[in-house]
Parts: structure tokens; sequence; C-alpha cells
């Protein structure tokens, strides 16, 4: 049986958060429908971004901010990088990269630079997953040009649209960011990648698919992902796309773009496992809701039993929740 290891680890909160401990995870390795194995890296704390998506799968905004700052130390997190490759015993699934993917977005984070150079040193490539609301700002450019691949949200270039599907901070402005990601793309040496996530009546139009496309022509990436909610959303008024809807997208995309996929599928339940059941839910589902036959096969692999799982449900610390016909499990967090 694979062996698959993450570290579930606690930080000291800056003092100007309300909350003395929280919980920080680096987790995995876990299947990417992008990356293929990845350990992930969760630099900001829960729900720390720049937008409030309607479809985002770890919940509402808890604090929506644009300001850089300072959250975790990044020896410690390189550090406990470095246990967790140790702890991988099965060579099959050695990360393919080191991701900054957090339940926030990660360019808010000051350390990201620094974060970025001291993870090259175990030799794997680095990727960031970022909402590009940052990107007008020529340090936060800097900082992820030291990455190796590089994912850029683009989900619409429409004013209206961008404010009802991604519920940006009052100070964002779209003809700034739409900027930024140009400046950024027409210097970027490593792998550059786009996503857009369609809703239903919302994004998915004839008329905003040909602006999306022809405006993420001119970045000129590797991929462009088309992407739909797979998990449960923020907001449940967050619906999927027809599926005729996404063929005419695909095809929109393909006359626009050199390589165009569609991430429409499940990843996977290679999730990893300590041994320890309470703990692998805990810290998986705070960064990525599971389905339902993924706990099971969790449970099974960490010697966990129902009981366990119908004491977390009840004492609040997960939820389970349907979402298109199949059962989740969510990590509930305390609110301030």
């Amino acid at each position: 049986m694979r062996e698959i290891f993450f570290i579930s680890v606690l930080f000291r909160q800056p003092r100007d958060f309300n909350s003395n401990i929280y919980q920080m995870e680096i987790f995995g390795p876990v299947p990417s429908r992008r990356l293929g194995i990845s350990l992930g890296i969760n630099n900001i704390p829960h729900k720390v971004c720049s937008y409030s998506c309607l479809y985002c799968q770890v919940g509402k905004g808890d604090r929506i901010q644009v300001e850089r700052q300072k959250f975790y130390e990044p020896d410690y997190l390189v550090e406990k990088v470095r246990e967790a490759l140790k702890g991988i015993t099965d060579e099959k699934m050695y990360p393919d990269y080191l991701t900054i993917v957090p339940d926030g977005e990660p360019t808010l984070d000051v350390n990201l630079g620094v974060l970025i150079e001291w993870l090259k040193e175990f030799g794997i490539p680095v990727a960031v997953i970022t909402n590009s609301t940052l990107l007008p700002d020529e340090q936060v450019r800097a900082e992820l040009m030291k990455a190796d691949w590089v994912s850029v949200k683009c989900d619409t270039f429409n004013e209206n649209i961008w404010h009802k599907l991604n519920i940006p901070h009052r100070s964002l402005k779209l003809p700034d960011i739409l900027n930024g990601i140009r400046i950024f793309a027409g210097e970027f040496k490593g792998k550059l990648v786009t996503e857009t996530m369609l809703l239903k009546s919302v994004n998915d139009s004839d008329a905003d698919l040909r602006n999306t496309a022809d405006i993420i022509s001119t970045f000129k990436p590797e991929t462009s992902f088309i992407s739909i909610p797979t998990r449960p959303t923020a907001f449940r008024k967050a619906e999927r796309p027809e599926e005729q809807t996404l063929a005419m997208a695909y095809g929109i995309f393909s006359q626009e773009l050199k390589n165009v996929e569609l991430l429409t599928g499940y990843e996977g339940n290679a999730f990893a496992s300590t041994g320890n059941f309470r703990d692998d839910i805990l810290s998986i589902t705070a960064v990525h809701p599971l389905r339902e036959d993924a706990v099971m096969e969790l449970m099974k692999r960490s010697n966990g039993t129902e009981k366990e799982l119908t004491e977390m449900i009840e004492s609040k610390q997960i939820e389970k929740t349907e979402y298109n016909g199949e059962y989740f499990y969510l990590r509930k967090f305390k609110r301030n």
C-alpha cells in the first residue's frame, strides 16, 4: 500500500490577529488535475484574501484585504516541507511540484519571494496559484518571477461580471489587474497558465467567453484551463454550467489559444495519511473538501472509525454537505 504523509503544525499568529493559535497545514502529497502529484503549502491564514468568490471551495471570505503582511516564518515552513519529504517512502508519490496554494491569496504574504527561493533547495519545481489581484505591484511580480509555474486567475474581464463573480476588495480595479497580468506574462520565464472558472448564467455567455479568450490570448499562456466547481461552493447560487455550454467554451477558447484543457473531473482519492484519522481529515479538509468515498478510503488507511467521524461532525469540527449529487466533508473554522 502506498504510504503518503503530510505534516500538520500549529503556528503562533501575528499580534494583529484576533485569535492566538491558528492551525496551518503543509498538506499532501495530493493528486492535482494541473500538476500531477503536489505537496501543498498553505502560507496564509484561513480565508485571508482579496476576493470572496462565489465558487470558493473553502467558504466565504473572513478577511478581505489587499495589504501585504507577514504571516508565518519561511524557514519554519521550509523545515516542515523537509520533514514531509523525508517521510515519503514510495518514490512514485514523490511530488512533481511544491505548490503554494493556501486557502487565501498567497501574494498577500510579504515573505513569498523568500519562501520560493528557500523551497528551491529541494530541487523540486515550485508552483504558485494566484488570483492575480496583486500583480499590479512590481514587487509582487518580481517575487513570482522566482517560481517555476504560475497560474493566474482569468474568470472574466467584464467589470460588472467581475464584481458579481469574484466580489473583490473595494480598492481593486480590473484594468489594473489586467495590466499587471500582461506585464508579468511578458517577463515570466517559467510556465504560465491561466484558469477560468465558469458559473452558470454568470460568466458563461458567448460574448463573455469570447472576450475572456481574446484577452487571455495576449498573455500567450502555455495552457489555458477551463474549470467548473467540483466541490461545494461558498455560495449555493454558484452553479455549474451545462455540458453544451462547456463544449461551446472549449470551442471558443480553442479558436484563440494553442492549448486548452477542461478541468471538470474529480482528482481521485490518493490523499495523505499519517495513520491518525482525526488529524488527517482535519488537515486535508481545511484546504481541500473531501468527497465521501475519499473519506471512507482515508478512514481505512488511517485506522479510523465512523464513530470518530460522527464525533467530529457533532462537535462542529467538520461539516457534511451535499453538492451535485455527492456528499462532501469540509473543515469548519470558528468565527471571531
